[in-house]
């Protein structure tokens, strides 16, 4: 299916592994030309890079922590330099620091609430700059189902998650009259190295809670992504979107 996504250019936090990547070679695909915005991943984000050029698109990797306020400005005009436009972005960096809330340290929850919540209001923030003053955009935000549920000792991801939705309704109030659509996708569990670094037991677990007896691909979240960032989707903003195979019911 042709989005009509040819010569757009998104930035993807996060974007070198797991859902990012799949949303990046996706939106490749789909004809946009592609910023990955990532603070490690460096050989990662060379293979997903390799891998958009075979397409026959543009990507730069631009080495940057999304919790710095600051950084995400420069990442903006950055993008807007090497590539020439911005027109979507995706809040997708996210990291985890599990454990109950007696033992949970407060460097615990404030890497995860610094990272997950305040790299997507960082990135919201300067997109919403750019999208403003052209009068289009679209903006997505990588939150979760574990946002709208309680969840054994994550209660620093699934406020951090919770927050990402919050701010995306908000968001979207503000930059409707500006043509721009704000949405949030709520995934359940998805098969990245985030999952896979869980025990079988909990994994067992959450492919028992769907009623499709499957957990997510990177794939099927970066397809919904993509449906969301085009004009098929020119009317849907301020949503949260869940893709979890039945798994919050």
């Amino acid at each position: 299916m042709n989005l009509g996504l040819d010569e757009k250019v998104a930035l993807v936090t996060g974007g070198s592994r797991g859902i990012g990547a799949a949303v990046s070679l996706e939106l490749a695909r789909q004809g946009c030309h592609i910023a990955i915005v990532d603070i490690s991943q460096v050989e990662a984000a060379a293979e997903v890079v390799g891998r958009i050029e075979e397409a026959g698109r543009r990507s730069i990797v631009i080495q940057s922590d999304v919790a710095v306020f600051s950084e995400a400005e420069r990442v903006a005009e950055t993008v807007l330099e090497e590539l020439g436009r911005l027109d979507i972005v995706i809040c997708n960096a996210g990291i985890t620091r599990d454990a109950v809330i007696w033992k949970m340290t407060e460097e615990e929850w404030d890497a995860v609430i610094d990272v997950n919540l305040k790299g997507c209001f960082n990135y919201c923030r300067a997109a919403a700059r750019v999208f403003k003053n052209q009068g289009s955009g679209k903006i997505v935000n990588i939150s979760s189902i574990n946002a709208l549920r309680g969840k054994f000792g994550l209660s620093n991801y699934s406020a951090s998650k919770a927050g990402i939705i919050a701010l995306t309704k908000t968001v979207a109030t503000e930059l409707g009259r500006y043509s721009v659509n704000v949405n949030a996708i709520a995934p359940g569990m998805v098969e990245t190295a985030m999952a896979d670094a869980i025990p079988k037991e909990f994994l067992d677990q959450a492919i028992k809670e769907t009623v499709l007896g499957r957990i997510a691909s990177p794939e099927d979240v970066a397809h919904l992504v993509a449906f969301l960032c085009s004009d098929f989707a020119r009317h849907i903003t301020g949503e949260v979107i869940k893709i979890d195979g039945g798994q919050y019911i």
